[in-house]
């Protein structure tokens, strides 16, 4: 997988409606004082109209323009308590939903198999959990409110214009039906429009943070006006989509800001003559207008907050995207019995390519220290992952204590087996926090006693000790200090089974030559897997598997293979030059 899918609208629709039934209450309440809210904002322009027909019957005393003044304020001030009311509970409703959001995205991304969070670019992650979570959140606690407002307010404003005269009615209705003709062409348009910029933007932030992450090797080999040229084309393509979308509001807004006012001229024209002809009161006329002249404002809402949710509306599916990546199926809730590890024809080829592990054969002995050697590209890497249950084999077995490792669910394997690479993270928290991740339950001399183990000795030397807080405004660690942090999470966690992929090449060899001796002393009787470039790691192993062009070649002891003078024995004479 080399980009996260985006989900489909009906997945949308099913997402979109479950947020609205977690939080149902609210809608029902914020539906039912958007419905008072709409029905008071109705009374004003009738008994405007009632107003003008007083007066003009020429029967009209103060008194009683004075009262339906008086019902006119009273009408206005109950809308706007209700409005607000209404808009007070939606946006709780929004806050509270759009958490409901970050929190799911937050979970579905650590729920990521860790080889499809490794091939997909960091850009577009990055930019649904931030972007996209955004945009959902702010459509959530402010467009969702207003629209329910908005519609509520339209529709009982068209239904008030058929109940004074349903000839105006119909009039007025035939005035606003440019309004659906243009939305439907917007609407048709919009999604993939839409969908398109969210992909350009994304693509734009990974090329950036691809450039900004490698600027010392674009510096070292010269690539500046290549990479330019890169975020060139990248920030092209996102302004094309960006005017793409700016093009389809363009055509929208200007077509509906037309439509409110042919309404309001046809009915005033069909209503005079109505009123010419006495079939119709001068009141009914004015209130009829003032009812439709009113109808902007929430159609005006509505429309600006379409724009708006077909935004939203791509970024929710690319928010909900992860929810549609296949998880690898689970089909083992056995324990393994016992901690050998064994591959039988184990094959492996990434993303459909040629197969970069064939037909490997090799049994891990509980407890024994073995070293996967071989030159760059040989698949070491790779079988370590597959050994760690990062990967799961294309063709063959791979099983921990007769349970296929990659079936095993992640709470059952991590207690058996961990992968340490050379990427490791930092959390911008305290030591002890960035420790207590392997070992919740550990104290403060369990955490002391495993930075001590891996050589962290400037711990004891940092102004708080456990409470320091590590990375931005706090502690900042150099390369060696971030491994040996990750070290010593490993010997907290104190897994049966530990994969060491290059975990020590940050080190300098005589720290890193510590670090591996006491890790193995630590883990005496635990199976310990080094995959590394230095040499001696190998030396000191109990054995070591040779690997070559995605086949394991040789395996036996370090004296052994020397004296077969073959692969390894070669690789040997050449570190030791």
């Amino acid at each position: 997988m080399s980009t996260l899918p985006v989900a489909g609208g009906a997945h949308v629709r099913r997402a979109a409606i479950r947020l609205i039934r977690d939080d149902r209450r609210a809608v029902v309440l914020m539906v039912l004082l958007n419905a008072l809210a709409a029905i008071a904002g109705l009374a004003g322009p009738w008994l405007l109209g009632r107003i003008v027909d007083t007066v003009t019957s020429g029967h009209a005393s103060v008194h009683a323009v004075d009262q339906l003044a008086g019902a006119i304020l009273l009408c206005t001030v109950a809308q706007t308590l209700l409005a607000r009311s209404a808009l007070a509970v939606g946006y709780r409703f929004g806050e509270r939903t759009a958490a409901r959001v970050r929190e799911r995205f937050v979970d579905r991304a650590l729920a990521l198999p860790a080889s499809v969070v490794e091939r997909v670019p960091t850009g577009d992650l990055a930019a649904r959990g931030t972007g996209d979570v955004s945009t959902v959140a702010v459509t959530l606690r402010d467009a969702i409110p207003e629209v329910l407002i908005a519609s509520a307010q339209a529709l009982f404003v068209i239904v008030a214009v058929f109940l004074l005269d349903p000839l105006l009615g119909v009039v007025a209705l035939a005035g606003l039906s440019a309004i659906p003709a243009a939305t439907r062409w917007y609407l048709r348009r919009a999604p993939t429009a839409y969908l398109d910029e969210g992909a350009a933007g994304s693509a734009l932030a990974d090329e950036l943070a691809s450039t900004i992450a490698g600027t010392r090797t674009v510096e070292a080999l010269g690539l500046q006006e290549r990479r330019r040229a890169a975020g060139d084309a990248a920030i092209a393509r996102a302004r094309r989509t960006r005017l793409r979308t700016l093009f389809l509001r363009s055509v929208l807004f200007p077509a509906v800001d037309v439509s409110y006012v042919v309404p309001v001229v046809a009915v005033l024209l069909v209503g005079g003559t109505l009123y010419v002809n006495g079939l119709l009161s001068l009141g009914a006329v004015a209130a009829t207008a003032l009812y439709l002249r009113q109808l902007a404002v929430p159609l005006d809402a509505i429309l600006i907050w379409l724009e708006q949710l077909q935004s939203s509306g791509a970024s929710f599916a690319r928010v909900e995207g992860l929810a549609v990546i296949p998880r690898a199926v689970v089909t083992e809730r056995r324990a393994p019995a016992g901690d050998r590890i064994e591959a039988r024809g184990v094959r492996y080829a990434y993303d459909g390519g040629r197969d970069v592990l064939r037909g490997v054969d090799l049994t891990v002995r509980p407890g024994e220290r073995l070293a996967l050697v071989g030159r760059s590209g040989a698949g070491k890497s790779t079988l370590g992952r597959l050994l760690a249950g990062v990967d799961r084999p294309r063709a063959g077995t791979l099983t921990v204590g007769g349970v296929p490792i990659a079936e095993l669910p992640p709470s059952l394997l991590r207690r058996q087996v961990v992968l340490v690479t050379q990427e490791h993270h930092v959390f911008r928290d305290a030591v002890r926090d960035n420790l207590t991740l392997a070992a919740p339950d550990a104290s403060d001399d369990d955490l002391r006693s495993a930075l001590a183990i891996v050589g962290a000795d400037w711990v004891r030397e940092l102004p708080d000790g456990l409470d320091t807080r590590l990375g931005g405004d706090g502690f900042v660690l150099d390369g060696a200090q971030a491994q040996q942090l990750a070290l010593a999470r490993v010997v907290l966690a104190d897994p049966h089974t530990v994969v060491l992929d290059e975990a020590t090449a940050l080190l300098d060899p005589t720290t890193a030559r510590d670090a591996e001796r006491s890790l193995a002393a630590v883990l005496h009787d635990r199976t310990v897997i080094a995959i590394a470039h230095r040499l001696q790691t190998a030396h000191d192993a109990d054995r070591v598997a040779v690997m070559d062009g995605g086949r394991l070649v040789e395996l036996g002891t370090h004296d052994e293979l020397v004296a077969a003078d073959g692969t390894y024995a070669a690789l040997w004479r050449t570190w030791h030059s």
